[in-house]
């Protein structure tokens, strides 16, 4: 072992070290290992940053700038209450997801299919009352999985493929990863809906100042147009829309009072007050296509919609609002703000939106431009509470976010275009057609993610750099020399498995492909089981979130701590050895 060959291990296994510890955060971490390897002279000066520009990093960001803008159209809410309405259990909505995931991950690349089906995650989490992290870490082992079916799964299998065909003359054909790959992703799905308790529930590592403020009891005001689907139903239909988070208080109909039972059934131009949280109220209003009685366009033109937010404010003591309503100041007309919702502590308020006579302490959801709600506040004495995100009035573009998600998917899947290229295309057509806000894609993009990726890029390069692979490639040539065929066949897969977060999953195939064709050659096997032990490992990083991009992306999501990966992957790891093995050895006989 030459020295740089032991630097090499030495930074690998003493970050690796560090990331379990969790002491410090892991994007810390990573850039710490990346000064360190610049200092020992491992990793060059000219070549210490290469990892920004690397397609991982492209492919993570933009994915997440592309599930924001999925999840904030609305079409998941509206999906899943239209096509899912019963599945409430935990077990049943994550045997929903990860078969899904699965399922199009042999078709599709693995990280569009987790891209879609996030969102969808984040809207079952918040109907059971988990935190996300009880779905994103399965949904992601899954999709990896799903990618072992066939040869467009993903990368190893198409590398793999064209290994063979070097070596042997003929490439693997689009199904023959499909026997073994079948037999692992049932028996995987199976262990994942059995054993995803092995993950504590972790709340997101992007929690914001904001989430630590609980509003759940803001009331509004909504009129039922023409064409909204809620019309000849009962109220309880519209009920339901909002998972319980949100309930009416009052029905006013042509300036009669109606008690809101549950068998009312609403006509057009009713007039509903409802109570819930913002998110609750969203969901009503947006799928039922009713209108907030205060939401008329504070611009009339249209380009200039996108500079339209809504932010929530408290009203301080002394402001020239205490004891006003919001009919009786003209708000809208005089100083072009609506007023979308009130709460009020401790009170649940039964009277029309506009006719509240405000007080000091109360939350309001006021409605403006960017321009214009900084000085409203400053003048009417409002505190304008830590930002977060409110939807409740804000312009829903359902279908466009589906097409440029179709069509990024679509173009990979038909080779037009590489995955990175067409997902920041995507990316970047959400903001373009506003679907998600400029100021908001800043904030879908996880940077501490996308800095420990970059940073660990070079970092993990070096055990190539330096030659370890081949140092590793000769012991485990020594290793399998004397082992029967099944243990031969094993040792590949897991060197595979161990080898692949330090190395990309389709380096790991070009250092691991000839090891293993080597060793079907010396012990006179044929080398198609063998190769393809190569591409099963390469494809089955479930020990860390550095070895590829989907463990990467549920990372921030979900909250998870470096350590958590191991405690659900090592044992999905084994169970699939335990079953590849034998399904290898029976569907590529190795003599």
């Amino acid at each position: 072992m030459t020295a740089e060959q032991a630097l090499s291990f030495f930074v690998l296994g003493t970050m690796m070290v560090f990331f379990i510890w969790d002491r410090f955060r892991y994007d810390i971490v990573a850039c710490s290992a990346l000064m360190l390897s610049v200092a020992l002279g491992i990793v060059p000066f000219d070549r210490a940053f290469d990892g920004f520009s690397d397609d991982i990093v492209i492919i993570v960001g933009s994915a997440l700038i592309v599930s924001a803008g999925v999840a904030r159209s609305g079409a998941v809410d509206a999906a899943i209450q239209r096509f899912l309405p019963n599945v409430q259990s935990v077990r049943a909505q994550l045997a929903l997801l990860v078969v899904t995931v699965t399922v199009l991950s042999a078709f599709i690349k693995n990280i569009g299919a987790l891209a879609i089906m996030i969102p969808v995650a984040f809207q079952f989490a918040r109907r059971s009352n988990v935190q996300p992290s009880v779905f994103l870490m399965p949904m992601a082992f899954g999709s990896l999985i799903g990618g072992l079916m066939t040869q467009v799964g993903t990368s190893p299998n198409v590398v793999v493929s064209r290994m063979r065909e070097d070596l042997t003359g003929e490439s693997f054909t689009m199904f023959d990863f499909t026997p073994v790959g079948a037999t692992l992703a049932v028996v995987g799905s199976l262990f994942l809906l059995l054993a995803y308790r092995l993950v504590p529930e972790r709340k997101s590592q992007q929690v914001a100042l904001h989430e630590a403020i609980e509003i759940t009891d803001y009331t509004s005001e909504a009129v039922v147009p023409a064409g909204s689907p809620v019309i000849g139903k009962p109220l309880s239909n519209l009920v339901k829309i909002g998972d319980g988070g949100a309930v009416v208080l009052a029905v006013f109909r042509r300036g009669t009072h109606l008690a809101p039972l549950p068998d009312v059934v609403i006509e057009l131009d009713d007039i509903l007050l409802l109570e819930g949280g913002p998110a609750a109220l969203d969901r009503i209003v947006s799928q039922a296509k009713l209108k907030i009685s205060g939401d008329r366009s504070p611009t009339p033109n249209e380009s200039a919609r996108a500079e339209i937010e809504a932010i929530e404010a408290v009203i301080a003591t002394g402001s020239p609002l205490i004891g006003m309503s919001a009919q009786r100041l003209a708000l809208f007309n005089t100083y072009n703000v609506n007023l979308l919702a009130v709460s009020r502590q401790g009170e649940r308020l039964k009277q029309r939106l506009g006719r509240i006579r405000l007080q000091a302490g109360d939350i309001v959801v006021l409605q403006g431009t960017r321009r214009e709600l900084p000085s409203f506040l400053q003048d009417f004495g409002c505190l304008p509470l830590a930002q977060r995100e409110i939807l409740l009035g804000t312009i829903r573009r359902a279908t466009v976010p589906l097409l440029l998600l179709g069509a990024a998917m679509g173009a990979t899947a038909v080779g037009v275009v590489p995955i990175p290229v067409a997902f920041f295309a995507a990316a970047l057509a959400m903001v373009i057609f506003r679907v998600i806000p400029l100021r908001e894609v800043y904030r879908a993009v996880d940077g501490p993610i996308l800095v420990m990726l970059a940073a660990l890029i070079p970092v993990s390069d070096t055990l190539r750099t330096t030659g370890g692979s081949d140092l590793i490639a000769g012991w485990l040539s020594g290793i399998a020399a004397g082992l029967p065929p099944a243990g031969a066949l094993a040792l590949i897969l897991i060197a595979a498995m161990a080898v692949t977060p330090f190395l990309n999953n389709a380096a790991t195939v070009l250092v691991m492909a000839p090891i293993a064709a080597s060793f079907a050659t010396a012990l006179d096997y044929r080398p198609d089981a063998f190769l393809m032990a190569v591409a099963i490992g390469a494809g089955s990083d479930f020990l860390t979130p550095i070895g590829h991009q989907c463990n990467t992306l549920v990372m921030g999501p979900g909250g998870y701590r470096f350590s958590d990966y191991p405690r659900l992957g090592l044992p999905l790891s084994i169970v699939i050895v335990i079953v590849a093995v034998p399904a290898l050895m029976w569907v590529w006989p190795l003599r």
